[in-house]
């Protein structure tokens, strides 16, 4: 590997192991496009765009949206857009957070986010990230924190006790799936032990916390592995290494002659309908507000979108050496064979012939190999944010990903050049 692709490999590792959460991923990918020289803009204020420009907007601290304006007509060059997704599968802690048992135990009480396979998440250290809402001087304010710490765990029942363990492998979602946190201390009643730990780690005085949203996240760091460290473990590869392999490859790229867009979306594991998810009205009103900026009518903004393409990244199924009978026969995306194009006729994917056409010439242009999935007729698979960026642009999107095993598991696994060859196939899109 060159080290131009070493160094873009590192620092894909140090982002995902940065971002715990949601808030994180889109507090660090404003922060890289800070560094940038890209121009953070608030919904709140007036905009003052300007060809060349180059700016970036946040949507509930865990969305992110960023853009340079083209030197050319927009209206007839149109809009080049990649999009992805923040958050992953998680376990979110509930309102009154903890509980004690008769034996002295202290428990979290989380709720399940996502299509998490909750068996990887037993006997792991844990540690929690989030953000809490807290009153100063009269005002609601919002801290992003961060317990860089091994401080829960959910053990597992001994075999002994569960003798078909190895047969059954499931878990009550309610009952089983409740981290430990520490035992009984006196004087200390159940709702505080949270808020106690939450002012011993980070100072927040738990007198002025007013709300909180916090995540359990695997403690263990991602790297890399195999052979020849050709492979990345790692918690949270989907989405986040597409979010900085798009990211990169904008910051990168020369202003074109049309509008190169990067959109960060919270919530596409849990159905993408929020205000800052990909089922709402944010990329449509952005792109939009760029259009009425730069001068254009209504009419000039019709022609813009019309005349726009779009990529929809998130993660693809590599065949499985285990389980290779779980994939189409004749559709079996390998590790570091560079990106997938995602196909489904029920159009849980957004690909269409066109769409998939733009992403192979980009691929060709990059010199990169290029992969193709479909699900198998009796497996009903997953859905990415395709779907919804297409419908509410009505712009042609192609859905496609960097190839892993082991999706929603607390480490995924994938190929270190899977993610160099999206990058370098993302920077020959946008440049197109």
């Amino acid at each position: 590997m060159s080290e131009n692709n070493q160094k873009f490999a590192e620092s894909l590792l140090q982002y995902v192991n940065d971002s715990p959460t949601a808030y994180h991923a889109a507090e660090n990918a404003a922060a890289l496009l800070r560094e940038n020289d890209f121009q953070e803009l608030k919904e709140t204020e007036s905009w003052s765009l300007k060809k060349d420009g180059r700016y970036f907007v946040v949507k509930n601290s865990s969305a992110v949206i960023a853009f340079t304006v083209g030197k050319g007509d927009l209206a007839t060059e149109g809009f080049r857009i990649i999009g992805a997704h923040t958050d992953s599968p998680a376990l979110k802690i509930k309102p009154g957070p903890c509980t004690v048992t008769p034996d002295g135990y202290v428990k979290v009480n989380v709720e399940i986010y996502g299509g998490a396979i909750l068996q990887t998440w037993f006997d792991r250290p844990l540690a929690v990230a989030g953000r809490v809402i807290v009153k100063e001087n009269g005002a609601l304010r919002e801290r992003l924190i961060r317990i860089d710490k091994p401080v829960f765990v959910i053990p597992n029942l001994c075999i002994h006790f569960h003798r078909d363990m190895n047969e059954k492998g499931s878990c009550n979602r309610q009952t089983e799936v409740l981290p430990l946190l520490c035992m009984k201390e006196e004087g200390l009643e159940k709702e505080d032990y949270l808020p106690a730990l939450l002012q011993e780690e980070t100072g927040i005085d738990k007198a002025d916390m007013v709300e909180y949203e916090l995540f359990l996240y695997e403690y263990q760091k991602g790297i890399f592995m195999g052979k020849k460290q050709e492979f990345i473990s790692a918690p949270r590869l989907d989405d986040l290494s597409m979010i900085y392999a798009g990211l990169t490859a904008l910051t990168e790229v020369q202003a074109g002659a049309g509008c190169q867009v990067f959109a960060a979306f919270d919530n596409e594991e849990v159905g993408s309908t929020t205000a800052q998810g990909a089922n709402s009205g944010l990329l449509r009103h952005i792109l939009n507000r760029i259009c009425k900026n730069l001068g254009l009518t209504d009419e000039g903004y019709f022609q813009a979108v019309a005349n726009s393409t779009s990529i929809s990244a998130d993660l693809a199924h590599a065949v499985h050496p285990n389980y290779s009978d779980k994939h189409d026969t004749e559709n079996h995306p390998v590790l570091g064979g560079g990106p997938v194009i995602k196909y489904s006729a029920s159009q849980r994917y957004a690909t269409t012939a066109m769409s998939a056409a733009y992403f192979m010439e980009a691929c060709e242009r990059a010199g990169v190999p290029c992969q193709k999935f479909v699900n198998r007729n009796d497996i009903a698979g997953g859905s990415t944010i395709g779907p919804a960026l297409s419908g509410l642009t009505t712009i042609p999107t192609v859905d496609m990903g960097a190839p892993i095993l082991a999706m929603h598991s607390i480490r995924e696994f994938g190929a270190v050049v899977d993610n160099v060859y999206t990058k370098q196939a993302f920077v020959a899109y946008y440049e197109n």
